[in-house]
């Protein structure tokens, strides 16, 4: 069997393949980043990544293999969990633009989407770090851009993308020091091989991976901007009171003097509105816009065509016929100054944050980590004209980023990545500073506290120079593992001799969901006889997975 021109349509089939293909092994994906913390996460959030790109492709029949490209990439974006799924997400980003507007490829068109994947990906990643998914997917674009030098077969370019990703994957621990410590290869790079597997299944027509499952459609996202709550706001807090609508017909003379460039074309029209889509192909470019003066939109577009297709509602006078005499609307969202969101796991923590200003906190953290779809959606629902985001997690930086990027409102992200530099951050708030002072503020508080966890160990393995068997108790700090015992109680006094020193005023703990008040009233009464100068607060965190999380300052 030979292929020498992939479409649409073929292209849909090996996106679904390769979604269900990676669900099938997200549990094993996720076993391989233990590192041996039961937090293991990769092979769940690339898995709702890829559900959600795929969600979006179910919805469309295009045989343009661009506009499927298009449609997945962007699927994948707004669904992009932790790290690993924002990473794959640019992978495919690039991967569509590369292959932008063909409605089929070769061999070599398919190759060179490999390489801009890879492109984008990594100019995505603040400090790229090799041994990771980035070099699975930089060697397997390397390997199809050579074998397109000379096969037109896309099944054998597939087989050799794959065959090189696979080694690949074995070379990451010689990469990445902590893979070999702890005996594992690259659990983002094994779930884009995983991937890859099927893509190939599905241009050779194999039943391996069988056929796609109906996708969970409440993982899925709605690329469409989202209605309007009318109920919730007075027509007078519409800021932009036009629905815009109009096609543009693109003509030869005027693209001569004013050559379209549809992210440019993006980017100005935002300056004048919200509810931005922005959509065109080789003919016309469409959009829809909420905008207070319709016409300067339209003039914007007139620089590339001609305007068809023309509709404009006044959203005010929509609004005051669906809700009436706004004083009897018993709830009114006028935009706040400042809002903040945050993340939290457990719902002690959840309620911490909250009493020291939490506007929206995410229910998420360690094991379900929120996509960029979940934060942006929580930006939205701060309501506020400033918004400040706070991670609490070094997996949700990336998905916090990009949230940021697609929000209609002035935002921040604060890079806090333990739930206790989330805490010292917030109380560094102050209402009456600008944005930008704020989150210098709070970036600055973040860094100067140390966060001890204590949780168990799910393998045997040596890592650091320590050597941690199954079952037994870890104490980290900071993100490296600095004591384990068989004992928890024992495994907390190693661990707080590497945190607290003779400077330390205060040590916070938030109690885990499987600590009774006994260990803590324990716990507290060894404290208070070991450090007699430290101030010590105790709250009900009732979080999983963490025995303890501890504060020091």
């Amino acid at each position: 069997m030979t292929v020498k021109s992939l479409d649409g349509i073929t292209f849909a089939q090996m996106v679904l393949a390769g979604a269900h293909h990676l669900s099938n092994n997200a549990n094993k994906i996720d076993a391989l980043n233990v590192f041996p913390v039961p937090d293991g996460d990769t092979g769940t959030n690339m898995n709702l990544s890829m559900s959600s790109g795929a969600g979006e492709v179910k919805k469309q029949n295009s045989n343009s293999v661009s506009e499927v490209a298009n449609t997945f990439a962007k699927g994948l974006l707004m669904g992009a969990r932790g790290n690993s799924g924002v990473i794959l997400s640019q992978i495919f980003r690039g991967f569509a633009k590369g292959m932008e507007k063909k409605s089929a490829l070769t061999a070599k068109d398919l190759a060179k989407a490999f390489d801009a994947g890879v492109g984008t990906a990594y100019k995505a990643v603040m400090k790229p770090v090799e041994g990771t998914i980035l070099t699975v997917a930089k060697d397997a674009a390397k390997q199809a851009v050579k074998t397109a030098t000379k096969e037109e077969d896309i099944i054998q370019l597939m087989e050799s993308v794959i065959a090189e990703a696979k080694a690949s994957l074995k070379r990451t621990p010689d990469l990445l020091p902590v893979l070999k410590e702890v005996g594992v290869v690259d659990s983002g790079g094994q779930g884009l091989v995983t991937v890859y597997e099927g893509f190939l299944a599905a241009l050779k027509g194999e039943e391996f991976p069988e056929a796609v499952s109906d996708i969970d459609m409440d993982d899925m996202v709605n690329a469409e901007h989202h209605k309007t709550t009318q109920d919730f706001m007075d027509t007078a807090d519409i800021e932009f009171g036009y629905c815009t609508e109009f096609m543009v017909k693109f003509e030869e003379e005027k693209l001569a003097e004013h050559p379209f460039d549809e992210d440019q074309f993006r980017n100005e029209l935002s300056e004048h509105g919200d509810s931005l889509l922005v959509v065109s192909d080789d003919e016309i470019v469409k959009v829809h816009i909420h905008a207070e003066y319709p016409g300067t939109c339209m003039t914007l577009g007139q620089q590339y065509g001609s305007l068809i297709n023309m509709k404009i509602e006044n959203m005010r006078e929509q609004h005051t016929a669906l809700v009436g005499d706004k004083t009897k609307t018993p709830k009114q969202t006028k935009q706040a100054e400042y809002g903040i969101v945050t993340v939290a796991m457990g719902e002690g923590i959840k309620a911490m944050l909250e009493s020291l200003g939490a506007t929206v906190v995410i229910e998420g953290g360690q094991t379900m980590n929120p996509s960029t779809q979940d934060i942006a959606n929580a930006i939205k629902e701060a309501n506020a004209k400033n918004v400040l985001v706070l991670p609490n997690n070094k997996n949700i930086l990336m998905a916090a980023d990009q949230a940021a990027e697609l929000a209609e409102v002035n935002v921040r992200v604060v890079p806090t990545k333990t739930i206790p530099q989330g805490i010292s951050a917030m109380l560094s708030f102050h209402p009456d500073t600008d944005i930008d002072a704020n989150k210098e503020a709070m970036d600055e508080a973040r860094s100067h506290v140390k966060t001890g966890q204590v949780t168990y160990a799910v393998r045997d393995t040596q890592i650091d120079g320590i050597t941690i068997e199954n079952g037994n108790f870890m104490g980290i700090l900071d993100g490296k593992i600095k004591a384990t015992h068989q004992d928890r109680f024992e495994a907390v006094k190693l661990l707080l001799q590497e945190m607290v020193t003779e400077d330390d005023e205060i040590l916070t703990i938030l109690q885990g969901e499987d600590v009774t008040d006994q260990d803590v009233e324990e716990l507290v009464s060894f404290l208070e006889q070991t450090y007699k100068d430290l101030e010590i607060e105790v709250h009900n965190g009732n979080q999983p997975i963490y025995s303890y999380i501890f504060s020091v300052e």
